[in-house]
């Protein structure tokens, strides 16, 4: 028991599950910020232009079923401003700085593949007078 305890708090003190929980946290806080601003600034805007003082944009009925479809019109709306900020405000600087680290940085060389990796075997033995240990592919002729 003390085992899985002591494995328990080493998950939750890596670096990365502190890291994910920190944005999650803060995303849920910077959603209600865009969802603030919406009602505050986005859903006036619109009523100037003609919506409900109720509702943005209102709802319909089929029989006695509401649909407010202005709750989702809200939703996607805040979506949007919350994708664009976070692209324009956190992964555009951050790609740039990740831009900036790698520029004068050689990238690494691509590994051999297997068949230069044979060749190289072959010419090794060859140049040792020995035999390949390396695997070759047989033929229907074999």
């Amino acid at each position: 028991m003390l085992r899985t305890l002591s494995g328990f708090k080493d998950f939750i003190l890596r670096g990365n599950v502190v890291d994910l929980s920190v944005g999650i946290v803060i995303g849920a806080a910077f959603t209600a910020l865009v969802s603030s601003f919406t009602d505050s600034f986005i859903k006036p805007l619109l009523q100037l232009f003609g919506a409900s003082k109720e509702q943005i944009g209102g709802d319909f009925h089929i029989t006695s079923v509401q649909f407010p479809y202005a709750v989702f019109v809200n939703g996607i709306v805040t979506f949007v401003i919350t994708a664009a900020v976070l692209y324009f405000l956190v992964v555009t600087p951050m790609n740039r700085l990740a831009e900036r680290r790698n520029r004068g940085v050689e990238p690494e060389p691509a590994a051999p593949s297997e068949e230069i990796l044979l060749l190289r075997e072959i010419r090794d033995a060859l140049q040792a007078g020995g035999t390949v240990t390396g695997s070759r592919p047989t033929t229907d002729s074999e």
